[in-house]
């Protein structure tokens, strides 16, 4: 073969393998054996065989694996050249994301427990033979509304009476008074007769209001949540005689601690999440109140927050979690926590990638980092609405580094 010939077959080779074809070794090789036949020396392959000369065949396969030989070499060569040459197939692989404004909302998470102001144990006023109970556990009752009745031991009698003689002195009275401006009779008569009527009266309502101390009414509308007495039993004013116990489910709110630090973040009015993990279910809510006190023992102060129980299934000293808006940003610059780095002087940091033609290069940028919440910081200084930043990868490249993205 013409050496003419060989460095043309080289430099296709050359060429081809400028495009990464590995996997096409074998054809390539192939063809430039079936080009090397061309020689003027040795003849074609097709005429060799036809020539059916044993000893011609052999020395032409002879001649041929040689060459395949040399060529396979020179090959190698120039593979290594090529990689040597091209930096792009080293290039570390990232991904990238733009960052972009957006509204972040921060939470201050909290355990609160569930509470009501009206939550009461309803006890006799008067002492006694409960008589009768007018409502069962579970009912719904109004303010006002009647609940047991106290045997008042005869007194009704003597109310009645009273009522009577009350009447009767109202009436002597009046007639006096008509007496006494017509000048008929002494003043006397008139002012015994005013005064004989008023203690009447007022016998009469003191006597009905001892008598309502015999009957347990409901001081605000809510739920039995327990009958403690059956009719029957002996009851007394205090402790041991509980007869109801009243919730108002429609009234609760949570009180939770807040550290001292978000005095001035958690005010009334904020919005709230809450979560109940024992219902596995969440209500939004405000807060109502927060206190005016701080705890020396624990450095926080107290808020209170409404809820709203249309079901009735919140109760009382339920658990919960709460989730306070505490801080909102209507244009954060958000990243997640996963591409941000620390170096020796505890700055953080973050790599964005500058483009530069089919490459970029990684520009490690210092970060002030703001509030946290979940997976993602909100970034104070150091990034800029638009840049790219390297995510996949971020721990493996360096500061002014070309790499390649893939995204």
């Amino acid at each position: 073969m013409g050496l003419r010939k060989k460095s043309i077959i080289i430099q296709q080779v050359t060429s081809f393998y400028t495009y990464n074809m590995k996997k096409f070794y074998s054809i390539i090789a192939l063809s430039l054996l079936l080009v090397s036949c061309g020689s003027p020396e040795s003849g074609s392959v097709s005429q060799t065989i036809e020539s059916g000369n044993l000893e011609a065949i052999r020395s032409m396969k002879a001649t041929l694996t040689s060459e395949l030989n040399v060529i396979e070499s020179d090959l190698a060569a120039l593979e290594a050249a090529i990689a040597s040459l091209d930096s792009s197939e080293n290039l570390p692989l990232v991904t990238t994301f733009e960052v972009q404004p957006q509204v972040f909302n921060h939470y201050l998470d909290l355990q609160g427990n569930v509470k009501t102001r009206e939550n009461v144990l309803l006890y006799p006023e008067m002492a006694g033979t409960l008589l009768s109970v007018k409502v069962a556990k579970g009912d719904r009752v109004s303010k006002g509304q009647l609940l047991a009745v106290i045997d008042n031991g005869g007194m009704s009698n003597q109310l009645s009476q009273l009522k009577t003689q009350a009447a009767l002195a109202q009436t002597t009275f009046e007639r006096q008074a008509n007496l006494w401006k017509q000048k008929i009779g002494s003043e006397i008569q008139y002012l015994q007769a005013k005064a004989q009527a008023e203690a009447q009266a007022n016998a009469v309502l003191q006597l009905e209001k001892v008598l309502a101390k015999a009957q347990i009414t409901a001081p605000f509308s809510g739920v039995i949540d327990q009958v403690l007495k059956d009719p029957g039993t002996v009851v007394s004013p205090g402790n041991g005689s509980e007869v109801f116990r009243l919730i108002n489910l429609s009234n609760m709110y949570i009180d939770v601690d807040v550290p001292e630090g978000y005095l001035g973040a958690v005010t009334k009015g904020k919005k709230a999440g809450v979560y109940f993990p024992v219902l596995q279910d969440s209500v939004h809510a405000v807060v109502r109140e927060t206190g005016n006190y701080i705890n020396p023992n624990n450095r926080s102060f107290s808020a209170e927050i409404a809820l709203n129980n249309p079901n009735g299934s919140i109760k009382p000293n339920l658990n919960a979690r709460v989730h306070i808006n505490d801080y909102t940003n209507e244009n954060a610059l958000l990243i997640p926590q996963s591409v941000i780095s620390e170096n020796a002087a505890g700055e953080q940091y973050a790599y964005v990638a500058e483009l530069n033609g089919d490459t970029a290069i990684a520009k490690r940028h210092i970060i002030t980092t703001g509030k946290t919440q979940g997976d993602y910081v909100e970034i104070i200084s150091g990034i800029n609405a638009g840049d790219l930043i390297i995510k996949e990868g971020a721990r493996s490249v360096k500061d002014a580094q070309a790499v390649k993205i893939l995204n």
